[in-house]
């Protein structure tokens, strides 16, 4: 068996000795770049340099009043409009508390653009700070960290939370956007009035057209056929048939008397004229009340029926009509929608945020893990090119 020469001994623990000092320096080296760097840096930053940032918060619901239900027509048009569905108008007053025209006016009032972008605010908190865009489009990326509303669909309780670098802009702030969206409630409420209001008189109005077209077509009626009722007149003509019915039958019994016990009688021809007579009378009378022509009674009551029924139906529908329109001033006169507010917004007393030593240690177990993982990497890597 080979031996090596003393002489390479010492040779081999040197550089067994330099590689695991090479190691050792490569190792403290990553332990500070991963670790130590990052840990000091975000005590730097967090404990001098961090602005203080305060919360505002404040709890709001959006509901509708309990409302009696409501009968016919008024009914069927709450139901379709959707009052009742105050979900849809919560996300409505988050969607406003968001958008453009809600940080245009805070904007317009209350600066937000300065106040974000104080000189005293940190560089990495600050609006316009890194990338120099002060554009109302840039306002508008940055308006979501410093605004945001939370909402719960248990309580149906909205969370308006906002955090700015002073106690009194949080406050400002909470306070206007919730005045804000009070005003946006109240404008909803009353567009659903006046479309209630308008529904109703728009009907109204129709069925008042209704009701004097159909009143008009009966006095046309009357006066084209000179009648005021055929109905009535018809009984009227229908006892007149009866008593000249009546005369006929005393006339036709005479007769036959006079010709059974007097033939010569000189009354005889007398009577049949009268016969004859009353005969065509009660004919007359007859086609007035049930001929064949359009003239007849019979025909003139069939159309006039059907008049007054287009009149009483026209009058109905009207007073239906005056029922839902005052139902619905009446609805009107109340408010539909409410914001109420559960919590007032607070002024805050501290700076919540940022929690400085919880923040460092973050960084500080994050870079233990990323030195870590990154040392195992490198390991395995040396390991496999030796």
């Amino acid at each position: 068996m080979d031996t090596l020469p003393a002489s390479e001994e010492p040779k081999r623990s040197s550089t067994s000795i330099q590689q695991l000092l090479a190691r050792g320096t490569r190792n403290n080296r990553l332990f500070v770049a991963t670790v130590v760097l990052p840990t000091v840096l975000a005590a730097i930053y967090f404990g001098l340099v961090a602005s203080d940032i305060y919360i505002s918060e404040s709890r709001f619901v959006v509901h509708t009043p309990q409302r009696q239900a409501q009968a016919g027509l008024l009914n069927t048009f709450l139901q379709g409009t959707g009052f009742s569905r105050a979900q849809d108008d919560t996300y409505s007053v988050h969607d406003y508390i968001l958008s453009r025209d809600a940080l245009k006016e805070l904007d317009k009032h209350l600066a937000l653009a300065k106040a974000f972008g104080n000189s005293s605010v940190d560089f990495l908190n600050r609006f316009a700070a890194m990338d120099w865009d002060d554009s109302f489009e840039a306002l508008y990326r940055y308006y979501p960290k410093r605004v945001s509303v939370d909402y719960d669909t248990a309580s149906s309780i909205s969370v308006l939370r906002v955090n700015a670098f002073t106690a009194e802009d949080a406050l400002r702030i909470n306070e206007r956007l919730l005045g804000m969206s009070e005003r946006l409630v109240n404008q909803l409420s009353e567009r659903g009035r006046q479309d209630i209001v308008r529904y109703a008189t728009a009907e109204t109005r129709e069925a008042e057209r209704k009701a004097k077209d159909a009143a008009a077509a009966l006095a046309t009626f009357r006066n084209q056929n000179t009648l005021l009722d055929p109905v009535q007149q018809s009984v009227i003509q229908l006892q007149q048939i009866s008593k000249l019915q009546d005369e006929l039958i005393a006339t036709k019994t005479q007769l036959a008397q006079l010709r059974a016990f007097t033939p010569d009688n000189p009354q005889i021809p007398v009577l049949r004229t009268i016969l004859d007579t009353l005969q065509k009378e009660m004919d007359a009378e007859l086609a007035k009340v049930a001929g064949g022509g359009g003239e007849s009674l019979t025909n003139k009551a069939a159309a006039y029926e059907r008049l007054v029924l287009d009149r009483e139906f026209a009058d109905k529908q009207l007073a239906a009509a005056l029922a839902s329109l005052e139902a619905a001033r009446i609805e009107a006169q109340r408010q539909q929608l409410y914001l109420d507010r559960i919590v007032q917004p607070n002024l805050p007393d501290y700076p919540i945020e940022p929690r400085r030593i919880r923040s460092v240690l973050v960084v500080f177990v994050l870079g233990l893990l990323a030195w870590g993982i990154l040392g195992l990497l490198l390991a395995s890597v040396r390991e496999h090119l030796d």
